[in-house]
């Protein structure tokens, strides 16, 4: 069993991928010299897709569950169904897997089925619980490093443990999802009911979650388009676009035509979910 999915800047492979001892350099310093290495495991990954290929959309509260689905293929020399194999795809947000601000993986491995004797469809899991694992700064494009490890019947605990008997294989810098604030925004067209002809006034508000705050706030400076659909119609056309003050809110003024429905909608950016708000309807007299 792992860790349940958490920011962390040094895990999965990287904790097992090489000994290193310690140096005394001339200057007093000590550093840590790598000396012996896995040798490069007959495996490669392709076909990585996280979450169906769609951007992760996190609130403040509950919990995501992100589905990840990857091809390996591999000699006829690596046992999959070894217990001591394992395989694993997390994400990260920073250039590289090595140097990462945040990392998110799962609680267990993934679990891998044979297609052929040299190529096997992987599934796992990662679930988010966004007040504890998200940071507000690192909304936006994350990536995804994956790896496999073959142990070889190596103790990694045992004082006899020789790394060099052990497998690895990593790709690093995969395309991975957007991770995104959850927007909401709201919509009041009032008075109501109103003549025709007569000014409505068209308020509402834009939010976003802050995961560093588990709440959500305001989100200003951010065109959002208003838009109307007369009674009896399907279609909604943009009547206007405005801007969020400082703290999310929006007001407009437009003239009363018909009955219908105002809503406003958002069309996200990149750290932000698009969202539209639920349609507030006008009787006109």
């Amino acid at each position: 069993m792992r860790i349940r999915a958490t920011v962390a800047t040094v895990s999965g492979a990287l904790a097992l991928s090489a000994l290193a001892v310690p140096v005394a350099r001339a200057d007093g310093s000590v550093s840590r010299v790598e000396v012996a290495k896995p040798y490069a495991l007959n495996a490669a990954f392709s076909n990585v897709k996280v979450n169906n290929g769609k951007s992760i959309v996190a609130g403040t509260s509950g919990t995501l569950t992100v589905p990840i689905t990857y091809t390996l293929t591999h000699g006829t020399d690596v046992d999959l169904a070894a217990e001591d194999f394992f395989t694993d795809v997390e994400l990260y947000y920073g250039s590289s897997y090595g140097t990462s601000e945040a990392g998110l993986y799962g609680d267990d491995w993934a679990h891998c089925t044979a297609a052929s004797p040299t190529v096997a469809n992987c599934t796992q899991s990662i679930v988010i619980h966004p007040a504890q694992d998200l940071f507000t700064a690192t909304a936006g494009k994350w990536k995804a490093y994956a790896y496999a490890r073959a142990l070889n019947g190596q103790d990694t605990g045992s004082d006899d443990y020789d790394v060099t008997k052990t497998g690895l294989v990593e790709k690093d810098g995969i395309a991975g999802p957007s991770v995104l604030r959850l927007a909401k925004l709201t919509v009041n067209a009032s008075p109501e009911p109103v003549k025709k002809g007569k000014t409505i006034t068209v308020t509402g508000r834009l939010a976003r979650a802050n995961w560093d705050g588990a709440n959500y706030t305001g989100y200003g400076n951010q065109p959002v388009k208003l838009q109307f659909r007369k009674n009896g119609t399907s279609t909604y056309t943009t009547v206007k676009t405005i801007k969020t003050v400082a703290n999310g809110d929006l007001k407009t003024t437009v003239t009363a035509t018909a009955d219908g429905f105002f809503r406003y909608l958002f069309a996200g950016t990149t750290t932000t979910a698009a969202v539209t708000a639920a349609p507030d309807f006008v009787d006109v007299k």
